[in-house]
């Protein structure tokens, strides 16, 4: 039979994962365990001190009991002979041993100290001294022990934090640059105070942030330097294809000629997307938003395309967005449809989520890890002959919605096929949807 365990809350597991809450918890445990020893090793001392004197002063009244019991002068109250209550081991060490000796115990619920040595006749004289005083003493010293134990462990722990909080913040800091610089703004800095300071010596914070620094600062360098030679190729390309496009279009009809013009009509494009992309990653792109209805857009931009492909709208709204770049979005991802997926093509309108379904072989598993990505296309498999690209089209639809402020998200479907979802933002005017 398994037995099945109650499990911990996430947000529990968040919370002690952290640097803060593990410096905590080890402050507190090496504090504790310190005031443990330190005040179980002052405790053991004092206690033994004052027991080596409570048995030197019943030793020395015991010897001047012992004095007066021979003489046959009167005892003191706290000295007699064969007292019924002497502790047993103490009793049978002075009788057979014939010793004396001390012991500490218990006397009608108070702690006494005891003292007995032999006398003749077979006796034993014993001496009984009040131990409450000291005993108290040594409570008051172990509550003064706890109680500035526990000061000292919340002086240490809040010192302790404070120092750790202000390393943490400083590693939130950087973890947030870094997260924004994976999401595209490469000029996000930490700037941390420490590094700007070489000559003095840096903590392992600072060393990060000034690491994670030269990082964005080298990468934005090399994506710049990309972003121009692609922009300048691009532009330098368009003029003599454009001699060259209007030179295919004199030759005389026929086979190679045909194919001339077709190759011209890819490289243009291809130098069309290239610069596109190139606005795109610079992003100095803006969306020229207006009210639009997004039922009859979706299908005015499907038929643009020229290709068989079914539009089913469940909810029509107006969504507030670029048309234009909203056509070139759906464009692109129909087409990649129909050239790397399976037909038929469906495109459901379900405001204000687009979605573009084939029923091919689905996304490749780097495109739903990763992202689409440039100049890698969706070849594979038996079809690899058939499917070519550049895998540009998907790259300027994903750089086209995050102009829009929309979210592309690709997926595979469960019974085979890949999936484009487009969700624009909500428009503030926008009406009820109304199902068709």
């Amino acid at each position: 039979m398994r037995t099945l365990r109650p499990r911990t809350p996430r947000w529990l597991h968040a919370w002690t994962a952290t640097l803060y809450w593990k410096a905590a918890v080890f402050i507190t445990v090496m504090c504790c365990l310190l005031a443990t020893v330190l005040g179980t090793l002052v405790h053991v001392l004092v206690d033994r001190q004052t027991q080596d004197r409570a048995r030197h002063t019943a030793l020395a009244e015991l010897d001047r009991g012992k004095s007066a019991y021979v003489a046959g002068d009167p005892l003191d109250r706290n000295v007699s002979v064969n007292p019924p209550d002497l502790p047993a081991p103490l009793r049978e060490m002075t009788v057979r041993r014939h010793e004396r000796g001390t012991q500490l115990a218990t006397h009608q619920g108070r702690p006494v100290m005891w003292a007995a040595t032999p006398v003749t006749g077979g006796k034993v004289l014993a001496l009984r001294l009040d131990y409450s005083e000291q005993a108290a003493s040594l409570r008051g010293l172990d509550g003064a022990i706890i109680g500035s134990s526990a000061a000292a462990i919340a002086l240490t722990l809040g010192a302790g934090l404070i120092s750790v909080s202000r390393i943490t913040r400083r590693l939130h800091r950087t973890a947030r640059v870094a997260r924004r610089i994976s999401t595209g703004d490469l000029d996000a800095r930490v700037n941390d105070p420490r590094s700007r300071r070489p000559h003095r010596a840096q903590d392992e914070a600072a060393a990060v942030a000034t690491a994670l620094d030269a990082m964005a600062a080298s990468l934005q360098t090399r994506l710049h330097s990309e972003q121009r030679f692609t922009a300048d190729v691009s532009h330098e390309l368009r003029t003599p294809l454009a001699g060259l496009h209007s030179a295919a279009e004199l030759l005389p009809p026929g086979r190679p000629t045909d194919m001339v013009r077709d190759r011209v009509r890819a490289l243009r494009g291809l130098t069309e997307d290239l610069l596109e992309i190139s606005r795109l990653d610079a992003q100095v792109e803006s969306a020229d938003l207006d009210l639009h209805q997004l039922g009859p857009l979706a299908e005015r931009a499907v038929r643009a395309t020229g290709t068989t492909t079914e539009v089913r709208v469940i909810a029509d709204d107006q969504v507030e967005t670029d048309r234009r770049r909203l056509e070139r979005v759906l464009g692109n991802l129909v087409a990649n449809a129909h050239k790397h997926g399976g037909s038929p093509v469906v495109v459901t309108v379900d405001a204000p989520v687009i979605t573009v379904r084939d029923h091919g072989d689905g996304y490749p598993a780097y495109l739903l890890d990763q992202g689409p990505q440039r100049f890698r296309s969706q070849s594979g498999g038996s079809d690899a002959g058939r499917r070519t690209g550049h895998g540009l089209g998907l790259t300027i639809a994903a750089g086209q919605a995050h102009v829009l402020g929309a979210t592309l998200r690709f997926s595979n479907a469960p019974d085979g096929g890949a999936v484009a979802e487009l969700r624009l933002p909500p428009s503030p005017e926008s009406s009820p949807g109304s199902v068709l």
